[in-house]
């Protein structure tokens, strides 16, 4: 150890630039102090009026002009608790640089506070990372931001597609940010403005607007440039508790409707201005043009009809309601549900109106009598979300228990079980082409499937056309008696019966050509035998060739059998000869024996 440096526990910098022999640290006791190497003293103190959590020495040769760097001594950067990056100059102590962030509020900074920066001098970027384990790649020398991503969503109450050709998804978290991501890139732009939770999300039909509505009793319009940045360019104020869901037209885009925990919906006409708004105008105040207490209980969801003519809601108090767009008249009431429902949804195709539970269920209602056409039951939990896909004659649904399902309307059946969640799937909506998915849920994950059913049955289709292909090319095969591709073509496509009768009908081949042969032809009755001995006379006539081959097998059968009819009586003729030369060699045999038994017994 060369120098020891005592104190608490403090951001440090490397030597300053030219030479000096100086070092600098911070920490959170809101200084940060200058120090001399060879003599191991401090020499100076910066008060930075902040806890510093991390600090960045400006490295040489770059240009910092922007930054209010006019000289070229020692500069630093430093991140803490007010979660704005600062540049101070080491020898006149002062700041000439401040981000400028009005989105941070005194008020809660905290949460936005730096917890650390580094440099990366290869692309010459400032990364830094925030309370809410968000990174942002700023440029080293303007500190202009280039990309964020977003680190912890916390629980994900509501996603919805939006930008041209639904290239960025909003999610609304539990939070008053709302973050949309770029789907190309995971590029993620936070949006300040809400004072408290956003609830629920909808989009307006061409994406480049869409709505926000919170507990903080407002609602939001924001606005995509073609650039991708997100503003707000309306606020509606007026319930008198959380506004819990909301709806944009399915047509126009002259209105928005609102469903709130005061069990209030409310009509509000949007000025045509807010399409053409620019970022530096005023935000638009708008006030309700119409207001009905339309349950007794939270309104949870509201839907408007595909020609904008009818409003639907659904509320804690197990009741779908179905009002007209003009004037909120009630048509008819939904009762069936045991117990609250959460989702309420029209179908495109149809009159038909869907609501979703926190029984369980999911139910279709005929929008002419209101009566229950059908009733799906699968989820283990509250069924929170419901989307119609595949126009019209599915649905999907995503419940507490984590799961998505989709159901066929014609069958009422299941199709389809999906578990990509650890938690309540709040979140569910589809992009236009409805060739997309998005999820969200408690777990803090954000979920995108792909719908691959029109992949799936072209991939079926090739293999059945491919299929149809080898069996043409099985049937020519043995119709030129190619037996042994034929063999292999039958087994790849696991046809037992066809190699089989591959087998029999090459052995039936192969037998007439053994059968030619004195050498082979006791293979060749062999097979014979077997195929007459296990084979019904029907079955063989039906093989290719069976005329042909009995008429080549019949005369050397018969020649075959007149030569081993020949053999057998030359072989009996050769027995009868043997057993005659045994017989008059036995008598001799006899008396040798006789006489020498007598010449042993004379001479005992």
């Amino acid at each position: 150890m060369v120098k020891e440096f005592r104190g608490p526990p403090r951001a440090h910098t490397g030597p300053a630039p030219s030479g000096s022999k100086v070092k600098l640290d911070a920490g959170r006791d809101k200084i940060c102090t200058v120090w001399d190497l060879e003599k191991n003293e401090m020499v100076k103190v910066i008060p930075v009026h902040e806890s510093v959590e991390s600090m960045i020495l400006l490295p040489e040769g770059g240009d910092y002009s922007q930054l209010g760097v006019r000289n070229p001594s020692a500069h630093v950067l430093t991140a803490g608790s007010k979660g704005v990056l600062k540049v101070w100059d080491v020898n006149s102590a002062n700041c000439v640089h401040c981000q400028s962030l009005p989105h941070l509020l005194s008020a809660s900074r905290q949460e936005h506070s730096l917890m650390h920066c580094v440099l990366v001098p290869v692309k010459s970027e400032v990364i830094t990372v925030n309370a809410d384990h968000n990174i942002v790649l700023y440029d080293a020398e303007t500190l202009e931001p280039k990309k964020q991503f977003s680190g912890d969503n916390g629980e994900v109450l509501d996603v919805r597609f939006i930008g041209p050709g639904d290239s960025h998804i909003v999610v609304a978290t539990n939070s008053p940010q709302l973050k949309v991501f770029d789907v190309s890139t995971s590029h993620c732009q936070i949006l300040h403005g809400h004072q408290d939770t956003v609830l629920a999300l909808d989009n307006f039909r061409k994406g480049m607007m869409f709505a926000s509505c919170s507990k903080d009793n407002t609602f939001r319009i924001w606005r995509m440039k073609k650039n991708g940045e997100v503003f707000c360019v309306a606020q509606g104020l007026g319930h008198t508790n959380g506004v819990g869901s909301i709806i944009c037209p399915r047509i126009g885009k002259g209105f928005v409707v609102t469903g709130s925990q005061d069990c209030t919906i409310k009509l509000w006409t949007l000025p045509e201005i807010l399409s053409f708004m620019a970022k530096t105008d005023n935000i638009v105040v708008l006030n309700s043009s119409l207001t009905v207490k339309a349950h007794d209980k939270d309104i949870n969801s509201v839907a408007v009809s595909p020609d904008d003519q009818l409003i639907a809601t659904g509320s804690q108090d197990k009741l779908a309601k179905l009002w007209t767009c003009d004037g909120f008249v009630q048509l008819g009431t939904c009762c069936g549900h045991r117990r609250g429902i959460w989702c309420v949804q029209f179908s495109p195709v149809d009159q038909i109106l869907a609501t979703s539970s926190a029984d369980g269920t999911v139910k279709l209602w005929s929008l002419q009598d209101f009566s229950c056409l059908k009733t799906f039951q699968g989820h283990d939990a509250s069924v929170l979300k419901l989307i119609f896909v595949n126009q019209g004659t599915q649905v999907l649904t995503s419940g507490s228990d984590g799961l998505l399902k989709l159901w066929t309307i014609k069958s009422s059946e299941c199709e389809k079980t999906l578990d990509g969640h650890q938690g309540k799937v709040w979140g569910l909506s589809a992009n236009k082409q409805q060739s997309l998915v998005v999820t969200g849920a408690s777990d803090s994950s954000v979920v995108l499937w792909k719908d691959v059913t029109e992949a799936l049955l072209a991939e079926a289709q090739a293999k059945q056309d491919e299929q149809i292909l080898k069996d043409q090319e099985l049937s020519n095969l043995l119709h030129r008696k190619r037996y042994l591709k034929a063999l292999g073509l039958a087994i790849s496509l696991d046809r037992p019966h066809t190699v089989l009768t591959v087998v029999k009908e090459a052995m039936l081949k192969f037998c007439v050509t053994w059968n030619t042969n004195s050498r082979n032809c006791h293979e060749a009755q062999a097979v014979l035998e077997t195929l007459l001995r296990h084979e019904a006379p029907e079955c063989l006539l039906q093989y290719d060739g069976i005329k042909a081959a009995v008429e080549s097998l019949l005369p050397y059968t018969e020649r075959h059998f007149q030569r081993l009819s020949r053999l057998l009586q030359a072989t009996t003729f050769l027995d009868f000869m043997w057993q005659n030369m045994r017989l008059g060699d036995a008598p001799q045999s006899d008396e040798s024996m006789d006489v020498q038994v007598g010449a042993s017994g004379g001479q005992g």
